[in-house]
């Protein structure tokens, strides 16, 4: 049916005015999309068009005022994000069938209620669209909004308070489609709430993230009077519904397969930050890593990233001493796949980041880094890229920081893996049996100075094990049959160059750490680290 027929539904003693269109509710529908409307004058009468689209979509769709908004009973002041919730709960289950996926979207304030709805709902949600998002800090959670000078508004008027918000949590355990827009003007959520809401989303979701240049915060104002980027919105968050948002790049790697394999499971593998990494196991046991860019950085640079890792693969398939996945297949531009991807074999082994058998572990990332600079390319790589600048770095480095500020010192180049670091490299055994057999990740693969190789895994050491193992590493290198290394302030310029990068947030880096237990890496340990280990180099080389 295309027409919207009013409802009224009680919960908490109040009378909560929606508006429903779509399939008969005893009929079978593609989905149920729930819209949730922003907080202030926001009301369901914005989202109407969005109603009727993903009506027009086969879904039955509805929207509703919460309490304190449009038609609905109740005061706003006594509203709070718990009761949002509740209302949005009784809502779908008088009127979502419960053998349909929900689609879910949210504007501003609802955000937060889309998120604590997934919290509850889990694998029953299939898809997400977040329109200019916020979320909250727990505490925030059962307290009335009140008239905008109570408690409500100091704990969200309190800079930061959201980072801890079990929002994020939830969004980036989410495995469903995703689709995020954000105004090109929003004076309503800072941009660091949106940045954290794409970063978490980016972990495990089937993301997009969609910006509208000439919007403002109020997306649903927006929506209401552009037709055509509502049709774009719907259909968007409706790619792929059923499977994840992943049917495209199911596809390709079916393609992939040996003749007569398929997918039998899919599960994520931890420690990566700038891709998504699953594990695809076949029916017949074989694993499969499958790698791919949706982070929207990340996507924007993927076509040279996957093309340079797929092409670093077929070259160290060659090389002894240099265990490298083998290359399946590539579709760097995503051609053919949701997002750029990279299909590999999965080698054995697992990051180690404990402290059991570090000594040995450090010793076998010398020797295997040394290994690595001695790979001669027929076509040589791109130049190494600085990852930071002395413009790029907060005050309180200053020292360190006229280190950098000059030239690059002349180098001798070789073969840079250019991220090697305990997080991407792979460990069997203990003890005396403890090897090394697996080394990932070839996206920076560049020709460079050894030096900066070093200095790259010499910040991890520091960070994850203290600053002793970051200052001791070039010796254990160049022991081990390293490179000959530059002296003086010469290599301390790429020490500092890499160290550096990590003084505007040190805490960055050790985002998969924790993911694999080294809870114990707080943003004050890693900072307290971080400025030991460089004022140590300081001392020793300056």
């Amino acid at each position: 049916m295309s027409e919207l027929i009013p409802f009224t539904h009680t919960v908490g003693g109040e009378q909560i005015s929606g508006l429903y269109g779509g399939a008969d509710p005893g009929d079978p529908a593609r989905a149920t999309a729930v819209l949730l409307h922003g907080a202030g004058n926001g009301s369901k009468e914005r989202l109407v068009p969005l109603v009727e689209q993903f009506a027009a979509h086969g879904c039955r769709a509805l929207a509703f005022d919460f309490s304190g908004h449009g038609e609905s009973t109740g005061l706003l002041r006594e509203l709070s994000l718990r009761r949002r919730f509740e209302q949005a709960v009784s809502v779908i289950d008088a009127h979502a069938r419960m053998d349909e996926p929900l689609v879910l979207a949210g504007f501003s304030m609802s955000g937060q209620t889309v998120a604590d709805l997934v919290r509850h709902y889990g694998e029953r949600v299939g898809a997400l669209g977040l329109c200019a998002p916020a979320v909250y800090a727990a505490e925030a959670w059962d307290v009335p909004f009140g008239a905008g000078d109570g408690r409500f508004s100091e704990i969200i008027r309190r800079p930061g308070s959201w980072r801890a918000s079990p929002a994020l949590d939830v969004l980036g355990g989410y495995e469903g489609r995703a689709v995020l827009v954000v105004p090109g003007t929003d004076e309503v959520i800072p941009p660091a709430v949106t940045e954290a809401v794409s970063a978490a989303l980016a972990r495990r979701a089937q993301f997009t993230h969609w910006e509208l240049p000439e919007a403002e915060h109020r997306l649903g104002l927006w929506f209401r009077d552009h037709p055509g980027d509502v049709a774009e919105f719907v259909t968007a968050v409706l790619t792929g519904l059923g499977e994840q948002g992943w049917t495209a790049t199911r596809a390709w790697v079916s393609k992939q397969l040996p003749e007569g394999r398929t997918v039998d499971k899919s599960s994520f593998l931890k420690g990566g930050w700038s891709a998504q990494l699953r594990r695809l196991t076949l029916d017949d046991g074989t694993a499969l890593a499958l790698r791919t860019f949706v982070k929207p950085f990340f996507r924007r640079h993927a076509p040279g990233l996957l093309a340079r890792e797929a092409d670093v693969l077929t070259l160290l398939a060659g090389q002894e001493g240099v265990p490298a996945p083998e290359l399946i297949g590539v579709d760097a531009t995503a051609e053919h796949c949701d997002h750029p991807s990279l299909l590999m074999s999965v080698l054995p082994g697992r990051v180690r980041v404990d402290k059991e058998d570090l000594d040995r572990r450090v010793d076998l990332l010398a020797a295997q880094l040394a290994r690595i600079h001695r790979v001669v390319p027929e076509e040589r790589p791109r130049a190494y890229q600085a990852w930071t600048s002395p413009t790029g770095v907060p005050p309180g480095w200053e020292r360190a920081v006229d280190v950098i500020r000059r030239d690059p010192p002349p180098y001798e180049g070789c073969f840079l893996h250019r991220d090697f670091h305990p997080g991407n490299v792979l460990f069997t055994g203990s003890g005396t049996d403890l090897r090394i057999s697996g080394v990932v990740d070839w996206v920076e693969t560049s020709w460079g100075p050894a030096d900066l190789d070093v200095a790259h895994c010499s910040t991890a050491l520091a960070l994850l094990y203290g600053p002793e193992y970051g200052l001791g590493f070039r010796e254990r290198y160049e022991a081990l049959g390293g490179r000959r290394l530059a002296e003086g302030l010469d290599h301390l310029y790429w020490r500092l160059l890499d160290a550096l990068a990590y003084a505007p947030d040190s805490a960055k880096l050790a985002g998969p750490w924790r993911e694999l237990g080294r809870t114990d890496l707080t943003p004050e340990v890693l900072g307290r680290r971080l400025e030991a280990y460089v004022t140590g180099l300081v001392q020793r080389y300056a």
